[in-house]
C-alpha cells in the first residue's frame, strides 16, 4: 500500500519548525559536550552545569521531533498481524490508533501546560550547578506534544474520510 502525501497546511509548518529547532538544540547539546570533554581533558575543569544542559537539550530535541515523526508517519507501524487484511480495514486501524495518539498527545500536552504553569509559580530550577528555572522546557514540551497531537488527529481525519 502506498503512503499518502503528509499535509502541506499550518500544522506541517509547525512540525517542521519544531523539528528544525530541536534540531538545532541537539546540535548546540553535542558541540557542549564536545567541548565539555575537551576543557575536562585539556584544563581538568568541564563547562560548569554540563549534565544540567544536557538533560534539558536532550529532552527538548527528543520532543520537538515527535510532532515531524507523525507527521511523516515515520513511527514505528506494527502490521505483523494485519497484513493480510484488506487495505480499508488496515486503513481504519491506523485511523483509530492515530486518534487514540493524538488524544493522548493533547492530554499530555495540557498536563505540561499545567506542570509549566506550576514550575513558574514555585519558582522551580534544575538540581544542580547551574538551578535553571525549568518552567519555559515543560512549557516548549508542551508545545511539541500539542503538535503532534494535532499531526495525528490530522491522520485520524483524513482516514475517517477514506484518504489515510
Amino acid at each position: 500500500m502506498s503512503q499518502p502525501a503528509p499535509p502541506a497546511g499550518p500544522v506541517a509548518r509547525l512540525a517542521t519548525v519544531i523539528a528544525l529547532g530541536a534540531g538545532l538544540v541537539l546540535l548546540a547539546v553535542a558541540f557542549m559536550v564536545t567541548a565539555s570533554v575537551l576543557l575536562r581533558w585539556l584544563a581538568g575543569q568541564p563547562i560548569r552545569g554540563d549534565v544540567e544542559l544536557v538533560q534539558l537539550g536532550g529532552g527538548l530535541a527528543v520532543l520537538g521531533c515527535l510532532a515531524y515523526g507523525t507527521l511523516m508517519r515515520a513511527n514505528i507501524f506494527v502490521d505483523s498481524f494485519t497484513g493480510w487484511l484488506p487495505a480499508r480495514v488496515n486503513q481504519a486501524i491506523d485511523g483509530f490508533w492515530s486518534l487514540v495518539w493524538g488524544l493522548v498527545a493533547l492530554v499530555l500536552a495540557e498536563r505540561m501546560a499545567v506542570g509549566a504553569l506550576e514550575a513558574l509559580r514555585t519558582g522551580t530550577t534544575t538540581i544542580g550547578l547551574l538551578a535553571v528555572p525549568i518552567w519555559w522546557a515543560i512549557l516548549a514540551g508542551a508545545v511539541g506534544f500539542a503538535a503532534t497531537g494535532l499531526a495525528a488527529l490530522y491522520w485520524a481525519w483524513r482516514a475517517a474520510r477514506g484518504r489515510g
